[in-house]
């Protein structure tokens, strides 16, 4: 056994010389019938980086699992395929048929554990009968516990204990088998017994026969928080701490419209004054929402009691404009640039105009203007880049710690904007090479996948449910109601048209719906966005730090979960715009190498080797103590997290393959 975990000496294909350590190539094996805990195992691979190959249960053409299947020899060692094996319960082929005693003898040559996605309660998983002191039931709501054993061992990454999500009290929502350990099972995660006595497994390992499995006994999906809390201990107890990819939980808060003022909804009107589609409602009159001195020293204070850091992105124009039409002064900026230093900004363009197709507002929804020749009109080039220059030209001579490659354009407009502009503005990408952008933001919930603009490359972000234009939690909530109740309840009837959204059961109370309704929504969606390894970042606007200061609630209630779950081996990272860009542009190129076949990485002993196309950077995850192999030497290989080790790397100069040394 060695330091990783991983069982090699003595451990030979039939037939070899018994002191040949035989090549694991890293790869999962994944059997796949189609039900949801296979396919949450089998994402979290995928969003991890691990390769995998899928064998398909219901495909009538799928290869069969033999010895040929799963080992072979290479240069005249002995070949393991896969690092390890995902299995929809402990015996999916049938106990005793060939294909279950080929993949058995290999996991028993080679030391390859096996993960029983979700399975019932019995002895031949190492487990007694639910019916001898065990329990079987709904889980939802109730509070588990990593064990001793699991602290130890792969899931040292959690705090503790967590509960399982109940977000619907008349919907089961989780179901699982409780039950007492046998002799060779360790529990990692267990309960206590419901109506009985002690405490039952739910996660643990089973060493018999001289194998291992992964038993679990709750049935999840990929969605679900408990299951997003134990992925990352399944995949690195699958692989024994040693494998491709890599994954950190991360939460990224844009501000925008800093400097600038946001309309304020209607609530009798129920849109927003001043935009064109709001009848009867200029704008004239209203009070614009804007944050104010007070507000920003209080985001200041919130940023270093919290330990976390905003991203504000700014419109130094509207902020100029505003302290023109308010006696040339302007507490607000005074107090924000005075603490500067204590935030990162993002470029959000001079005056937040839209910077796609020209608008015609003449009809609802608008349309683009047409030139005469019937082409659509758009904003210039020139306007475009103007917009961007001036923006970080303002914030240089203020001292602004500024990134030229990053922006937000206003509305994330210059990108398309479906259905009315359904191609980006043709001068967008070369304003952006003009003024040296490398990173523009999109609206995931239009465009999730990163793509290119020119030489540009955009970052997704997940839009929060608090809006723009409301500073209260009264107003909020209002609007709240008139998106997301029914006609007959007073609401627009939007979800009732919308196939993909759902309707409350009854309108929000305007005095508590914010707190008690869309905080907690809106922080467990967040939360589990964290919690699936998605680096895209999440945006509000300014008007969310003024008034009610609605923001801070939701970022509290997504940082005081998630540290309640969460050693501190493994902290909320948090990382700026172009840091995200560069995180989704390394995944997506790993996925395609991946997808290529153009990958190749193994283990023989202790020794670590991955080749991939030139240029590639291989994200690797390999346990405390792993050096990286230089042309002369050793270096320490990645940085702590989750305790691992793990980093984004390359061959060492004049090498043509990564090669790590594991302890």
């Amino acid at each position: 056994m060695t330091a990783a975990g991983m069982i090699t000496a003595g451990a030979t294909a039939p037939g070899a010389a018994a002191a040949e350590e035989p090549r694991i190539d890293l790869k999962v094996l994944v059997v796949d019938n189609g039900d949801s805990p296979v396919k949450a195992v089998t994402a979290q691979l995928r969003s991890t980086g691990v390769p995998y190959t899928t064998v398909d249960l219901n495909d009538s053409g799928r290869p069969r699992i033999t010895e040929s299947f799963l080992s072979d020899t290479v240069s005249g060692r002995p070949r393991a395929k896969y690092q390890g094996v995902v299995l929809p319960n402990e015996a999916p082929f049938g106990a005793g048929s060939a294909e279950q005693t080929a993949l058995e003898t290999y996991e028993r040559t080679y030391g390859i554990p096996q993960v029983d996605a979700y399975t019932w309660a019995h002895p031949r998983v190492g487990l007694d009968y639910t019916s001898e002191g065990g329990w079987a039931g709904t889980l939802d709501g109730r509070e588990a516990s990593v064990t001793a054993a699991g602290k130890a061992g792969r899931f040292g990454y959690l705090q503790g204990a967590f509960r399982f999500e109940d977000n619907a009290p008349d919907v089961q929502e989780s179901y699982g088998y409780v039950a007492r350990p046998r002799a060779g099972f360790t529990s990692y995660v267990d309960i206590p017994v419901p109506g009985g006595t002690g405490r039952g497994s739910l996660v643990g390992e089973y060493a018999h026969d001289g194998r291992r499995e992964l038993v679990v006994t709750f049935a999840y999906n990929n969605n679900q928080q408990q299951f997003r809390l134990l992925a990352r201990g399944i995949v690195e107890w699958l692989t024994q701490g040693v494998h491709l990819g890599q994954t950190r939980n991360s939460f990224a808060v844009h501000v925008d419209d800093v400097f600038a003022p946001d309309s304020r909804w209607d609530t009798e009107r129920n849109c927003t004054p001043g935009d064109f589609d709001c009848a009867g409602g200029d704008g004239e009159g209203t009070t614009p929402i804007r944050m104010t001195a007070d507000d920003a020293a209080y985001a200041a204070r919130w940023q270093r009691e919290h330990g976390f850091t905003m991203d504000m992105v700014y419109n130094a124009g509207s902020g100029e404009e505003w302290k023109a039409e308010h006696g040339g002064t302007d507490a607000l900026t005074d107090r924000l640039l005075a603490d500067e230093a204590q935030y990162r900004w993002v470029n959000h363009t001079y005056t937040h105009p839209f910077l796609g197709c020209v608008q015609d507002t003449s009809s609802v929804p608008w349309s683009c203007a047409k030139n005469a020749d019937g082409s659509v009109k758009y904003t210039s080039r020139a306007e475009i880049a103007a917009q961007i220059r001036d923006n970080h030209n303002w914030a240089v001579g203020k001292g602004l710690p500024v990134d030229r490659a990053e922006l937000v354009t206003g509305e994330h407009s210059g990108l398309k904007t479906l259905p009315q502009q359904p191609a980006d503005n043709p001068n967008l990408s070369r304003a952006l090479a003009d003024t040296g952008v490398k990173w523009i933001a999109s609206d995931n919930s239009r465009e999730p996948e990163q793509r290119a603009i020119g030489n540009a490359l955009t970052v997704p972000r997940h839009p929060m449910n608090v809006y723009y234009n409301v500073g209260t939690a009264a107003e909020m909530a209002d609007e709240y109601n008139w998106i997301y109740t029914s006609r007959g309840d007073g609401g627009s009837g939007v979800c009732e048209d919308n196939p993909t959204s759902t309707c409350l059961d009854e309108p929000l109370d305007t005095t508590t719906g914010y707190a008690e309704h869309i905080v907690p929504q809106e922080a467990r969606t967040a939360l589990g966005h964290a919690l699936a390894g998605d680096p895209r970042p999440h945006y509000a606007h300014q008007s969310n730090l003024a008034e009610d200061r609605l923001l801070y609630p939701v970022m509290e209630k997504v940082l005081a979960d998630y540290r309640s779950l969460f050693a501190d081996s493994t902290p909320l990272e948090n990382p700026r715009h172009s840091a995200i860009g560069t995180e989704v542009q390394r995944r997506a190129a790993w996925q395609t190498a991946l997808a290529n076949g153009r990958v190749t990485a193994y283990r023989i002993g202790t020794t670590v080797t991955v080749t991939a196309p030139s240029g590639t950077q291989i994200p690797v995850t390999a346990p405390e103590g792993t050096k990286k192999q230089l042309l002369l030497g050793t270096t320490a290989f990645g940085t702590p997290y989750a305790g691992s080790r793990s980093a984004w790397t390359g061959p060492a100069a004049l090498s043509s393959a990564l090669t790590l040394k594991l302890p």
